[in-house]
């Protein structure tokens, strides 16, 4: 995952958030990723605004000694296509 591009969650993802943090669901795939932390959460909310993924982390308050754990987080939903690159305009 490039964290200096733009990301999204996948348009038929849903999140659910929960004390823990959330539960996002593909309609399409039907499968379901637990985020267990808020911080992550954050970030997800964070992306369909955020010009890059560097710049959701930074506002969901993701220092930079923490961007890799948050990076390979993200790259796994990458992989199950929770969340996607966001296309060019």
């Amino acid at each position: 995952m490039d964290i200096d591009h733009a990301w999204d969650l996948h348009p038929q993802v849903s999140v659910r958030p929960e004390p823990f943090g959330a539960l996002l669901y593909h309609f399409g795939t039907r499968r379901l990723s637990f985020v267990k932390d808020r911080r992550l959460l954050a970030v997800l909310r964070a992306l369909p605004h955020a010009p890059t993924v560097r710049a959701a982390c930074s506002e969901a308050g993701v220092g930079a000694t923490e961007l890799p754990r948050f990076t390979a987080a993200l790259s796994a939903l990458a992989g199950s296509s929770m969340v996607v690159e966001r296309a060019a305009p």
